[in-house]
């Protein structure tokens, strides 16, 4: 973990360190802290997909942000999913179960080159979340209660994601993003069900 987050923290600042030079005049001297910045903002809807205890899981999302001179966001993210794992074999009844939930927070986002028709970006989300049991026939109607089948987690989802230029005001990206969480607790379900790489594309909308 600590590895992680020196590692997230160099990106920023060469991310910030090339936006810098991107914008500046060749005859302006370079500052920390520039007067010179266009700020401005995106939302995203994201679909993506992965894999939860060896099953395939949907995820979509939606995320907003504020972008701070063209090079770094920083906002609010929440996604939610669903597999098709079979835990029939768990309880001593004839139903079956998938395993659902969501998570959400805050992200940081550097990104670099974002004048380029094609750029990267590397968006971080810190947050929290909650997984459950719910019935297949009942859809996401009933939600077990009940300790043992439900549990909240904390997570940390690093991704890198490649940008596309659409038109002035519409990104495309491809993303892939691993998920660390805390220990999830609930009946015959591994504690590390939740972590796993993500792949997916993000459709953002804004001022950028």
């Amino acid at each position: 973990m600590k590895k992680l987050v020196i590692l997230l923290i160099v990106v920023f600042c060469a991310s910030s360190l090339y936006a810098q030079d991107e914008y500046r005049d060749p005859d302006e001297i370079s500052t920390i802290f520039s007067k010179r910045r266009s700020n401005g903002g995106y939302g995203a809807i994201s679909i993506a997909y992965s894999e939860i205890d060896g099953k395939d899981a949907f995820i979509g999302g939606a995320r907003g942000g504020w972008i701070i001179d063209h090079s770094f966001a920083i906002g609010l993210g929440g996604y939610g999913f669903i597999n098709d794992i079979d835990y029939n074999n768990i309880f001593d009844n004839d139903l079956d179960y998938n395993l659902a939930g969501g998570y959400g927070g805050i992200f940081v986002e550097p990104i670099i080159g974002s004048r380029m028709p094609v750029h990267l970006s590397f968006p971080v989300l810190f947050g929290i979340g909650g997984v459950a049991y719910i019935e297949n026939h009942n859809h996401w109607d009933y939600w077990w209660s009940d300790d043992e089948d439900s549990d909240v987690f904390f997570v940390l989802e690093p991704a890198v994601e490649l940008e596309f230029n659409m038109t002035r005001h519409f990104r495309l990206a491809a993303s892939a993003s691993y998920r660390f969480t805390s220990d999830v607790e609930m009946l015959n379900t591994d504690p590390d069900i939740l972590k796993g790489f993500t792949a997916g594309l993000v459709f953002k909308f804004g001022k950028f």
